[in-house]
């Protein structure tokens, strides 16, 4: 009999938990909260020093990302945004000028580059990391989807790029279960709060 994978029960049960409050907040309240994590984000000297930014387009019920993506690209910043890569199972980033016409509905339903459209880049390129996830906690951890895409692109990126993810309150627990392979972000961003958990 196979030996329970206690981290990674632990980790299906919180994002269960998680997605369903995130799901069930009305629509209203998610798009109050949008705005103020926007406004929070824009204001963030990490935003104001940044060149490059790679984002993602929001899904679903999560922070919707157009108003801060339209904001990069307004401020004469690089946006660079995620296309998954089935076979290889990893996520290509590409340079996006125009949501309107740059991306495609991919796997899940997500809008993507289109690689037709958009020049491939890398994280190594980028100086701040929006990073989607399910739930995070006040120093930094971060619990995904379950696929790893993250996991593996993240270590491609430059040291001293600032990783950042925008939550609702309902996404901040007291503690993300963590393996030795994550990675926390250094900066939590709420309607309510914005908290840097970069240590020193």
């Amino acid at each position: 009999m196979p030996v329970p994978d206690a981290l990674g029960e632990a980790k299906r049960a919180l994002r269960a938990r998680v997605l369903a409050a995130r799901d069930a907040l009305p629509a209203a309240v998610r798009g109050h909260a949008c705005a103020a994590i926007t406004r929070r984000l824009l204001a963030l000297p990490a935003f104001e020093a940044a060149g490059a930014v790679l984002s993602y387009a929001g899904f679903g019920s999560e922070f919707d990302t157009e108003a801060f993506n339209a904001a990069v690209l307004a401020s004469g910043k690089v946006l660079l945004l995620p296309r998954v890569d089935q076979t290889r199972r990893v996520l290509r980033l590409y340079r996006v000028r125009d949501p309107g016409v740059d991306l495609l509905p991919g796997l899940w339903g997500i809008r993507e580059p289109d690689p037709a459209r958009c020049r491939e880049s890398s994280a190594e390129a980028a100086e701040l990391i929006l990073v989607p996830g399910v739930a995070f906690d006040a120093s930094g951890g971060r619990l995904g989807y379950g696929g790893g895409f993250y996991d593996r692109l993240l270590p491609g990126a430059a040291l001293t790029a600032s990783l950042a993810a925008a939550a609702f309150e309902a996404q901040v627990v007291d503690a993300v279960p963590m393996g030795p392979l994550d990675r926390r972000v250094d900066l939590l961003l709420t309607a309510a709060r914005a908290l840097s958990t970069r240590s020193g």
